[in-house]
């Protein structure tokens, strides 16, 4: 299938680029995992409730992870293209998930299936690898977010996302961007202005 210029070969290049190095025939059996997905601004990739068999690899667009909280929206985690997105504990402990995937910008993503994964990564060594390093990442950026949360300041916080991640910061809505950093979107503009006020100095 090919998607905004992209095949899905090409997409499998990339992932193998990115987490494993894969032979030719490696490629065919990423490539038969692969399915691509479209969303539309505002729909749900994932529901609260629904049991996660997917990890989602972000082609275009923009997507949050989210929560209900005492009746509040609460943003987890945001992704962008080239980036990863999972329900981790609902997809390995098979039960319904509390979390919820939504497109904030019209996406298109290819999903990774679990069981098409771990199907092959017990027969492929490099597939094993890739299906490894994507969850190692998303349990190392997990720790860098709490870790940021419990010892960091609010312009820290903003600063590191600034670095880390700036088509987030330029493309995500404030509220989302403040609730992810846990801080009102009042703290949030005053941490922006300052920023962009010892930038000019």
């Amino acid at each position: 299938m090919t998607t905004i210029g992209l095949t899905t070969r090409d997409v499998a290049r990339e992932l193998a680029r990115r987490y494993s190095t894969m032979t030719h025939d490696e490629l065919d059996v990423l490539e038969s995992i692969l399915v691509p997905m479209k969303f539309q601004k505002g729909e749900l990739i994932l529901k609260e409730g629904e049991v996660a068999s997917n990890i989602y690899w972000v082609v275009k667009g923009l997507i949050r992870q989210f929560y209900y909280k005492n009746g509040k929206e609460l943003t987890e985690y945001m992704a962008t293209e080239n980036m990863i997105c999972m329900s981790i504990e609902s997809l390995f402990k098979e039960q319904p998930s509390r979390l919820q995937i939504q497109a904030i910008e019209p996406t298109i993503v290819f999903a990774m299936p679990k069981s098409r994964l771990e199907r092959e990564a017990v027969r492929n060594v490099n597939i094993q690898m890739l299906y490894r390093k994507i969850l190692e990442e998303s349990l190392i950026l997990s720790q860098i977010r709490a870790d940021m949360l419990r010892f960091e300041s609010a312009p820290e916080r903003y600063a590191k996302l600034v670095k880390r991640a700036p088509q987030l910061v330029l493309r995500a809505p404030l509220v989302y961007i403040a609730s992810y950093l846990q801080m009102t979107p009042e703290t949030l503009s005053r941490v922006r202005t300052s920023a962009l006020l010892d930038d000019k100095d």
